[in-house]
């Protein structure tokens, strides 16, 4: 099976060398993302904006490698504050409600920046 390897630019992607996302055959994997803009700031105030944007930045992946949010099978969050999953559970669920896919969320001590409250990470499998 054919290996696709994505970036979204990150410059932390190429220093380090890893890819924000993996595709191999129909199977695709987007790795821990945060709500981090092109231009270093972290985007949102609160962990419902950082929610919908990581998400957002995800969906627009997948469509990269010909996938769509249906295709999603699961997802992990991981936030700093728990007491705020009401709003990331908001934010998710205006992207998956309908579609329901696997959902793991857990509290972490921190992230890279202190402004930031949630890092998640995506699979899916294309099945057309």
């Amino acid at each position: 099976m054919e290996r696709i390897n994505y970036s979204s630019g990150a410059p932390l992607e190429e220093k380090v060398g890893y890819s924000r996302m993996v595709k191999i055959g129909p199977y695709i994997k987007i790795g821990g993302t945060t709500s981090v803009q092109p231009d270093g700031n972290v985007y949102g105030e609160d962990a419902y904006e950082q929610t919908k944007y990581v998400l957002d930045k995800q969906i627009k992946l997948l469509e990269e490698a010909g996938a769509k949010k249906e295709d999603v099978f699961s997802v992990f969050i991981y936030t700093t504050d728990i007491t705020q999953g009401a709003k990331i559970c908001q934010a998710y669920s205006e992207f998956f409600h309908d579609i329901k896919p696997l959902n793991t969320m857990v509290e972490i001590s921190r992230l890279n920046r202190p402004t930031q409250f949630v890092e998640i990470e995506m699979e899916a499998m294309l099945t057309k």
